[in-house]
């Protein structure tokens, strides 16, 4: 196998738990689980081998068994998706060229976002590890701007060099301005995925966890806090609206743009 998604799905989770089983509603009126519309979002992405859920949770992977997706269980000591991607190739004993995490929570990832990382990843032999980036427009950047007023701990922002390696990732919205139009400034969402190479994965779970990792809640930083750069990989729009589903009020929004975009 070159390309291997792994879509790392947990039931305990402090903000939001059993969120892998929340149903969403589509535009024909059915309603999916989110670990199974992200399931359909990753089957989607064209020149990848195999897709699989990798859980610790007897309740997710009977959902994932009952529409018809791969399964690899994993440990419960995993503590991030990073880490259960690690231990799901490991379990399943391969090494693909390419491994994706496409974290359970972005059910609007487009198939183009993932497959313009892959082929950034698979053009550059020297990173070892890329992630998506997507410019924002004024109504989205009011969209993370009002999270953070109201408290809650949703989307995540990414700085960058001129040769498109990471700065940082943060919950907050940066880089920070002062009452600027949200249109003056170039804020990019950081989309929920990685795509790595086997050997990084490997390295990822023998690395120390470091402060800024913990204060921010962001498996990414381990590898910046350890030196190892990761490459940001602008993604275009292409008219589709993108969203996680971080906290129980991002379900009606998601529905709604299901809704608009004819997503079933």
């Amino acid at each position: 196998m070159d390309t291997v998604i792994i879509i790392p799905a947990r039931y305990q989770s402090s903000r939001f738990p059993g969120k892998p089983l929340q149903g969403l509603k589509g535009a024909t009126g059915v309603t999916k689980s989110l670990v199974e519309r992200s399931w359909d979002a990753a089957v989607e992405v064209g020149g990848v081998d195999e897709v699989f859920v990798a859980t610790d949770d007897d309740r997710i992977a009977n959902a994932v068994a009952e529409f018809g997706g791969q399964i690899v269980m994993t440990s419960s000591e995993c503590r991030n998706g990073t880490e259960r991607c690690a231990d799901a190739i490991s379990k399943l004993g391969v090494s693909p060229e390419i491994v994706v995490n496409l974290q359970g929570d972005a059910p609007l990832t487009p198939p183009h976002y993932v497959e313009t990382l892959i082929k950034s990843l698979s053009g550059s032999p020297d990173v070892k590890m890329a992630t998506p980036v997507l410019r924002t427009e004024a109504e989205h950047v009011e969209a993370l701007r009002a999270d953070r007023k109201a408290g809650r701990v949703g989307a995540t922002t990414a700085v960058f060099d001129r040769n498109m390696n990471a700065l940082y990732f943060s919950k907050e919205v940066l880089p920070f301005y002062d009452n600027a139009p949200a249109d003056a400034v170039s804020v990019f969402h950081h989309v929920g995925c990685y795509a790595y190479r086997s050997d990084a994965l490997e390295q990822y779970v023998s690395l120390p966890e470091g402060p800024l990792e913990k204060r921010e809640g962001l498996e990414q930083l381990r590898f910046l806090e350890n030196g190892i750069p990761i490459r940001c990989v602008e993604v275009e729009a292409r008219g589709r609206a993108f969203w996680e589903l971080n906290n129980p009020s991002d379900v009606a929004l998601i529905e709604e743009i299901m809704t608009r975009e004819g997503i079933a």
